[in-house]
This record gives structure tokens, C-alpha cells and sequence, in this order.
């Protein structure tokens, strides 16, 4: 895939699906604001797709008004497609180099996609947290999509572009050997609090209703086994006190370990890099709070194993969730007052150590932070991660595949353009042998 223009006889660069969806509204516009900001080589020619022109016009009015722009002109094509609709995928994955895809579910909606695109020689890049369906992916459409030399990217959001690529920045901000780093998220609301919309909540309620076939599907992958470099990195309780936040810490339930494990995987496998070991962890204050979310969390798995539970749990977000998760999202003054924090702390061997032998005798702090998660971070790392397929295609791995985005993009320059974009990647505290 050569970076700038067009393929012939494609007349878009990328496609936003699902762009009048909730997530898909704000995705649109972080598209406006990398096009409006000259971030690509010549001007980005792409367009929205969904089944309702006016719900799409709608969405293109609001992205205008959001930059300040009387209109987003013509250079925007719109394209009626449906996911229920195998026609309609191939006619708009023919028509268009990446397919930014925000339709989800993605264990019931996201495999057209995925094989329209591998078909019609498009690449896909998806905000998936379910590690199922991205692991299901890769299982089936990985050689083919070496074949046709296109890229299926997953996870490219909050989930899990911070965790993953600031893994990647730990390890490359450490004189030595990097052999182990486990990361803790904090986010942190205005008065206004903070919510999120219940796509994500179905994701997860699914999700957890299914683990004994992710066992499964993994095993029919086969993985091979990732190398224990260094000291092994031991795995802390269900809720433990962390010293360095004097808060409460649980381990974070998210794709993240999943995702970081592809790409180490594959960068040990392919570029005989050395792994690292990853533990991922949530901050979530005092006792108070822990109380509340055992209460939440144990109702949660006690009726996520039954399909009525799953109903109910379904149909009342709000009450299940302790207000968290909502069927009409979070506004716009809940988003403006929320950010992350995602602090690394990262062990290893200095230059010379053999990692083999010893303690580890270098340490690392790094840090990832930027706003609201789930509607703006979210954007910004999947509208950065579709600049960098396309531009920085010479530093993507030789063939095309089914990758995670530290697999794809480590020799990117992702972290550069999240850096401007307000995701800041920094170090926090040198290595101290």
C-alpha cells in the first residue's frame, strides 16, 4: 500500500462505518480535524457510511459546526451501507483504502467487516476491547490478509493503544533490558462526573458470558509460549493497597493484557525482541469505593452466567453499573471535565546485565495520560493509528495480517502524532540502576 494518493480506482483514502453510531459522531470529527490540520501528505479524501443519509448528514453538519467550519464541503463522499447487507460492505470496502470500523458489538457485528474488507483488498482498523473477537479474527483471516497485503488492526482505542504502544515507550526510554512493567490507570471525573455509553457495557456483559470459549479459540490458535525474561513479574490480588497512589488498586478488566501479550508475542517471534511481561491495574480510591464495586461486581458475575441475567443486566445499565455505564452516554460537560493517567512502572537489566542471571537492577516510571477515554482519547488514537497506516506504510510490517497495534505500529511514528494530538507519552521518573 503506497502512502499518499489513492489506488487507482479508489476514490477514497478512508471510510468512517458506523459514523453516525455514538462512538462513529466523534470519530468523524477527529477525521475533520486530521484532514482540516494538514496532518497527511495532500488532501485526505474520504467519507462516511451508515444506513441513514440524513443521520449521516446530521453527523457531518455537527463535525462542521464542532471545527467552526460553515460546512464540510463535497471532499466528503457518503455512503449507504449496512452491516446486515454483505453487498453493500464490498461496495463501499472496494472504494476505499482503510475502513475505520465503529460498529459494535463487534462479536455480532464486526466480522462482515473484517471479511468485506480482506476481500476487496481494503485494510480495517476497529476500537474493539473483546479480546474474542479480536483473537477470532486472527484465527481466520490472518493469511489471507498477508495475501492480499491488507492490514486488520484491532483494539486501536482507549483499548488498548495507551497500554500497548506505552509499553513499547517504556521500553524504548530504558538503557537495557526492559523484562517486566505493570501499568495503573486512573481516571479522574469533574462535578460533573463521568459516564459511559452502554456499547461498552454490552461488550463486557458478553464478553464475560463467554470466557470458556476464548480458553477454546486460543488453544485451536495455538499459541506459542512467550518466554519468561528476567525476574517473573508475580500477579497481585483481586483488590491490594498500592503504596505508590495511597489509593486502592483491582486488576483492570479490559483487553489491554491480552492485546500488550499479541504484540510481544509477536515482536519476540518475528523480530526476536525481548518479551516483556505485563499486569494491568485500575485505581479506584478508598474503602468506600471498594465495597460498592465487590457488591457491583459480584451481582454482575452471578448474573452474567444466565441468559435472563444477561437481559437484565442488559436492559438496565444505569441501575447494574452504580450509574457508570448509561444508554445516552456521557455529555459534553462530563467529557470536557474527565481525563486518564496511566503510570507505568517498568523493571529490567542494564546494558551489559544478562537478564538470564540475576535480579533486575534497573527501574522505570513512564506515563501516559490525556482526556476522556472512551469519546475523545478514543478517536484520536484510531483517527492517529489510520494516519499512520497510511503514511508511515513503509515502517508497517512487510506483509499484510491480522495485528495488534504495537505489532503494527511499533516502528511507526504513532506515539509522535498521539503526542500532538493531547495522548502524551513522557518519563516520568530516569532509569535508577
Amino acid at each position: 500500500m503506497a502512502g499518499g494518493g489513492g489506488e487507482a480506482g479508489r476514490p477514497y483514502e478512508l471510510v468512517v462505518f458506523g459514523a453516525s453510531g455514538f462512538t462513529g459522531q466523534f470519530v468523524v470529527e477527529e477525521v475533520a480535524r486530521a484532514a482540516a490540520g494538514g496532518e497527511l501528505r495532500g488532501a485526505l479524501r474520504w467519507a462516511v457510511a451508515g444506513r441513514s443519509r440524513e443521520k449521516l448528514r446530521a453527523v457531518l453538519e455537527r463535525a462542521a459546526e464542532r471545527l467552526g467550519k460553515a460546512a464540510l464541503g463535497a471532499e466528503v463522499g457518503l455512503l449507504l451501507c449496512d452491516v446486515g447487507d454483505a453487498a453493500s460492505l464490498a461496495a463501499m470496502a472496494r472504494q476505499t483504502r482503510l475502513v475505520l470500523n465503529c460498529v459494535g458489538p463487534y462479536r455480532f457485528f464486526g466480522e462482515p467487516v473484517v471479511e468485506a474488507c480482506v476481500e476487496n483488498g481494503a485494510s480495517c482498523i476497529d476500537i474493539s476491547g473483546e479480546p474474542q473477537f479480536l483473537e477470532g479474527m486472527y484465527l481466520k483471516y490472518n493469511e489471507k490478509a498477508a495475501e492480499k497485503g491488507v492490514y486488520v488492526i484491532g483494539s486501536c482505542g482507549f483499548d488498548s493503544i495507551p497500554a500497548d504502544m506505552g509499553v513499547l515507550y517504556t521500553r524504548d526510554k530504558l538503557k537495557g533490558t526492559l523484562t517486566a512493567v505493570e501499568s495503573f490507570l486512573t481516571v479522574k471525573s469533574g462535578p460533573e462526573g463521568s459516564c459511559v455509553h452502554d456499547g461498552t457495557w454490552k461488550s463486557a456483559v458478553y464478553g464475560l458470558a463467554d470466557q470458556d470459549n476464548l480458553r477454546k479459540l486460543r488453544k485451536k490458535i495455538g499459541y506459542a509460549p512467550v518466554p519468561v525474561v528476567g525476574a517473573k513479574l508475580k500477579r497481585r490480588g483481586l483488590v491490594f493497597y498500592s503504596q505508590e497512589f495511597k489509593e486502592y488498586s483491582i486488576p483492570f478488566m479490559g483487553s489491554d493484557v491480552s492485546v500488550v501479550k499479541r504484540s510481544q508475542r509477536y515482536l519476540h517471534t518475528e523480530l526476536q525482541e525481548t518479551p516483556v511481561q505485563y499486569g494491568a491495574y485500575v485505581n479506584v480510591g478508598g474503602l468506600g469505593s471498594v465495597i460498592k464495586l465487590m457488591f457491583a461486581g459480584i451481582l454482575f458475575l452471578l448474573l452474567v452466567k444466565f441468559s435472563f441475567g444477561r437481559k437484565l443486566l442488559i436492559k438496565y445499565p444505569e441501575f447494574f453499573s452504580a450509574g457508570r455505564f448509561t444508554k445516552k452516554g456521557p455529555t459534553q460537560k462530563q467529557m470536557d471535565g474527565t481525563s486518564f493517567t496511566m503510570t507505568f512502572f517498568g523493571e529490567g537489566y542494564s546494558e551489559g546485565q544478562d537478564p538470564q542471571n540475576g535480579k533486575p537492577n534497573v527501574k522505570i516510571c513512564t506515563e501516559v495520560k490525556g482526556p476522556e477515554p472512551g469519546y475523545v482519547a478514543t478517536p484520536i488514537a484510531m483517527v492517529q493509528a489510520a494516519v499512520s497506516l497510511l503514511e508511515d506504510s513503509a515502517c508497517l510490517p512487510k506483509g499484510g495480517g491480522v495485528y495488534s497495534p504495537g505489532a503494527a505500529f511499533s516502528k511507526t511514528k504513532l506515539i509522535e502524532r498521539l503526542n500532538k494530538r493531547g495522548v502524551e507519552f513522557s518519563v516520568i521518573s530516569k532509569p535508577e540502576v
